[in-house]
């Protein structure tokens, strides 16, 4: 591993007690936040906003392998929560659900908002190598999931080889909903469509469970999700 400390794009909008957004996998702060609004409904409720960019993904940096990890990225958004001066609510969708779940164990955040969180780790067993030589044409795929990594990493508006190191990073991180569960209050927030999630809400029964329309996709974009984590971000 690198000793080069991770630092993330931070896009800030207006508002009082900004709420931290993470965005997921192949995703960015721009097409999972932006986009959909988010900054201008926490206006709205007189919130400011801030998200992030992961590595690999929209601004984020592009690294070497070894130079990512979770205890990384968690790093880069404390640094970011430190500059502000407070604790801050966060809210994390699918891989950022999960890296939200191990920022609110720094003891940084206030309240969490998790949305598309699985409970398992999605990447463990994957092969790198193996992975980026199916990517680059050189392997056919020895099964669906490395079809469809290999598809996702090559998207061209990300950086394959950063992401390819990010789930290599994943892959080696030992999840476990039962290792340091939020003490906070949090909101689950899952699909309709997108089961997995009642696993997750099931490991924490004091958390408040609200299912939205939609499958894993368009329950992130959905107009529900925005106003179930926002008035629970805002209520007293």
């Amino acid at each position: 591993m690198t000793n080069e400390r991770l630092e993330l794009p931070v896009y800030t909008f207006p508002g009082d007690r900004p709420v931290l957004l993470i965005h997921g996998f192949t995703r960015s702060a721009e097409l999972d936040w932006v986009e959909p609004g988010w900054p201008e409904a926490l206006a709205a409720a007189g919130r400011g906003a801030i998200a992030v960019d992961l590595p690999g993904h929209g601004s984020g940096p592009i690294v070497a392998r070894g130079a990512v990890s979770v205890g990384a990225i968690v790093a880069a958004m404390v640094a970011t929560i430190d500059a502000i001066g407070e604790e801050v609510d966060v809210v994390g969708y699918s891989l950022g659900a999960r890296l939200a779940w191990t920022l609110a164990a720094t003891g940084h955040v206030r309240r969490l908002v998790l949305g598309g969180m699985s409970p398992t780790n999605p990447h463990a067993g994957v092969d790198v190598d193996l992975l980026a030589a199916v990517a680059r044409g050189e392997n056919a795929p020895p099964d669906p999931m490395y079809a469809r990594l290999a598809e996702w990493v090559s998207i061209p508006r990300l950086d394959r080889d950063t992401l390819l190191w990010l789930i290599e990073a994943l892959a080696a991180d030992s999840f476990d909903p039962a290792v340091d569960p939020p003490n906070i209050p949090t909101l689950i927030v899952a699909g309709a469509e997108d089961t997995q999630v009642d696993h997750i809400a099931a490991t924490l029964p004091a958390a408040t469970y609200v299912v939205v329309p939609g499958d894993h996709y368009r329950a992130l974009i959905s107009a529900e999700f925005r106003a179930a984590a926002i008035e629970f971000l805002t209520s007293p």
